[in-house]
């Protein structure tokens, strides 16, 4: 079993988000996903991403942080798209951390720590015509973690959507959905 602490995306911690973490705990993991929008939904993600202006980047990573604390060091980290944040800067620095699964972002290597911890295995999961992972420089943030890491995978799938793996957002794509669970659970299989 293994501990998960899942960081939502801009537009809150929807329905699509509840579904993704109970498949997990479905699979018999630990599964923790705190909501640091306290409720707050939005339809959109322009919408989501001025809320988390308002609140401040830096108070995302602390609430973060502070979702951490009382877990095992050996969590895995997975974040979707503004959850990046916490979770990346969580895997780089803290120590024992088990894995990282990056949905829709990833930062450079240098945001929080100047390289990736060796033994810490990664997966990156975009879409290839996605404009804000694309356009934004999360791409190219994402190949050079690929590159100066042994265990880390970058996973790009057909389309143009930024959030295609939650269920309850008509961004949602099932096939590459459905892609990126099975890859989840071998990355997991492969930890145990």
């Amino acid at each position: 079993m293994a501990t998960f602490l899942i960081f939502h995306h801009a537009q809150g911690r929807t329905t699509g988000m509840d579904s993704f973490a109970e498949l997990l705990r479905d699979a018999g993991h630990d599964v923790h996903a705190p909501d640091y929008y306290s409720g707050h939904t939005f339809t959109d993600l322009a919408s989501g991403l001025e809320f988390a202006d308002r609140m401040g980047f830096d108070t995302v990573i602390d609430h973060g942080t502070r979702a951490a604390m009382g877990l095992p060091a050996h969590t895995i980290y997975i974040r979707f798209s503004l959850g990046v944040l916490p979770a990346q800067k969580l895997a780089q620095i803290r120590p024992g951390a088990a894995g990282a699964i990056l949905v829709g972002s990833c930062l450079p290597l240098g945001e929080f720590a100047g390289t990736w911890p060796r033994g810490v295995p990664a997966q990156i999961h975009a879409m290839d015509a996605d404009p804000v992972f694309v356009d934004e420089g999360d791409l190219d943030a994402a190949r050079d973690l690929v590159r100066h890491s042994l265990d880390a995978e970058l996973f790009l799938y057909r389309g143009a959507s930024h959030l295609f793996t939650d269920s309850s957002l008509p961004s949602y794509d099932h096939a590459a959905a459905q892609s990126f669970t099975t890859r989840v659970l071998g990355f997991l299989d492969a930890l145990q």
